[in-house]
């Protein structure tokens, strides 16, 4: 049980915590065309990311999969920019990009899960079963999302019943911030100079 609450420690933190900026962004991006109200396809999609993210986390432990670390570095912010240039692209397709959203949360959550192999690899390599520990992880990061998502809902709330923001607005303020923090990560990391 020891073994549990470490990994579910260390997987809510990985998404909670200030090093988390990426992961955090991404999943700003991929709510912000959604409402308070579509809390159920939020969720959905959130967890369609922790698929993805752990499916990844897997098959890195089990030396299946191995790709160089500055490349994931440079893949990560890329698929926030992709995610946030959707929104602005797409934002009187509303339907379309949400449909869109499930899709991109799983493909995009095996690059972001590669972001943290490495160092599940040398950590679950010390364990006899990596079932524990995956388990653990994943359940942190699934509520450390839920925990994102309850307040970026909560922000939203206040910013469009008290304060009266236009929701095409939120979504093209957040979106473009969004888009404009992951190009400069992204720049910063291209792998090839």
């Amino acid at each position: 049980m020891q073994d549990f609450i470490f990994y579910l420690k260390l997987g809510w933190e990985h998404i909670i915590s200030l090093d988390a900026l990426d992961h955090q962004l991404f999943i700003l991006a991929l709510i912000a065309v959604y409402s308070y109200n579509n809390l159920k396809k939020i969720l959905i999609l959130v967890t369609a990311f922790t698929i993805g993210h752990s499916v990844t986390l897997a098959l890195s432990t089990l030396n299946i999969l191995r790709v160089p670390g500055n490349w994931v570095e440079f893949l990560i912010p890329l698929t926030i920019v992709i995610t946030s240039l959707d929104n602005i692209l797409m934002k009187n397709k509303q339907k379309s990009l949400m449909q869109m959203n499930y899709y991109l949360a799983m493909i995009f959550g095996l690059i972001h899960g590669m972001g943290f192999a490495n160092t599940a690899r040398m950590m679950i390599a010390k364990e006899q079963s990596i079932f524990v520990p995956l388990l653990g992880f994943n359940i942190g990061l699934e509520l450390g999302q839920i925990t994102l998502v309850i307040v970026i809902l909560i922000l939203l709330f206040i910013l469009l019943k008290i304060f009266r923001v236009n929701r095409k607005d939120w979504i093209l303020f957040v979106s473009s911030g969004v888009f404009a923090l992951s190009l400069k990560m992204a720049l910063e990391r291209i792998p090839f100079s």
